[in-house]
């Protein structure tokens, strides 16, 4: 589950590609964040995650797709981030029945703003990669609550414990 945290991290105010499915239809946007939940006047889940269409991945999507009421009902947009492509993205939306918001950071600059790109053992062999994290922010832009390295089994419930 998400913890309360120290970390001071902003939301940026950058503009990012973003893809989300609204009845039935793909509709393609750019977001800046920070004006995001200004607007919205709700607070914000953003959660990254290492690729489309893989297990745990999907997994965590799906998970926050059924509870989007839940979340809705507490005040807070759930968007997820990675760094697939915005046609990646359309597909596995389409495929799995998303209703959550995808950001497409194909450069990393979200990844890197929250620090979620770190070194991996993948078999023996270094890599960079994205380490699972989700980050809570208030209708203020706040941050209260973040986790990095989660799993994905059951963090929406989890997180949904946290912060009813």
């Amino acid at each position: 589950m998400a913890k309360p945290t120290d970390e001071m991290i902003t939301l940026p105010n950058f503009p990012m590609p973003m893809v989300q499915s609204i009845d039935d239809d793909m509709v393609e946007s750019e977001v800046v964040l920070d004006q995001f939940v200004e607007n919205m006047e709700k607070g914000l889940i953003i959660y990254f995650y290492p690729r489309d269409n893989t297990p745990g991945c999907t997994t965590q999507a799906t998970d926050f797709t059924a509870k989007l009421s839940e979340f809705d009902a507490l005040g807070y947009e759930v968007i997820g981030v990675s760094r697939d492509s915005i046609e990646s993205h359309k597909k596995f939306i389409e495929k799995h029945h998303l209703q959550i918001a995808l950001i497409s950071d194909t450069d990393e600059n979200l990844c890197q703003h929250f620090d979620v790109i770190k070194e991996k053992n993948m078999y023996g062999k270094k890599t960079l990669g994205l380490v699972r994290s989700a980050f809570v922010f208030d209708k203020n832009g706040t941050l209260t609550h973040a986790q990095r390295n989660l799993r994905a089994k059951d963090y929406a419930d989890r997180l949904l414990d946290t912060l009813s």
